[in-house]
């Protein structure tokens, strides 16, 4: 998997995981890819510094609590636009997406459930896939 950071044209900054290369480009031009807080589809690779060893990160300037509702928020608005925007296909999930990435079955945006052996057997086929962020959880009232 490769990892890029990313951003849209409203400037807010995420990161992306691609299989290859190549596949940032081909999800940009079939306009598969939206900025997760603004849905943005003004979406552009970021310059990234090499990972180098012995490098730290101001862990003082983070917030934990604060960065953790924000991924929460995000991961819910990825999850609510793959359920508005993306076919649900249920338990025909893996056989689904192969027809899709062997040309037998219409392109279009797809989610479902797989067992962890079917979703290895799409990666090692190559077949992109990615797990849906779960389901944010519930707010409860305090009396």
């Amino acid at each position: 998997m490769i990892r890029y950071a990313l951003g849209c044209d409203a400037g807010h900054e995420f990161e992306g995981w691609f299989s290859a290369s190549g596949d940032f480009d081909d999800q940009a031009e079939r306009g598969l890819l939206a900025c997760p807080v603004c849905e943005s589809r003004a979406v552009r690779k970021q310059i990234m510094a090499p990972a180098l060893a012995g490098s730290t990160r101001r862990e003082a300037d983070e917030n934990p609590a604060a960065k953790r509702a924000v991924m929460m928020e995000v991961m819910g608005r990825v999850r609510a636009h793959v359920q508005a925007n993306f076919d649900y296909v249920g338990d025909t999930f893996a056989k689904e997406a192969r027809a899709i990435h062997e040309g037998l079955a219409e392109e279009r945006g797809i989610y479902g459930e797989a067992t962890p052996t079917e979703v290895k057997a799409l990666v090692a086929d190559g077949v992109p896939v990615a797990p849906l962020p779960p389901e944010p959880p519930k707010k409860t009232e305090v009396n």
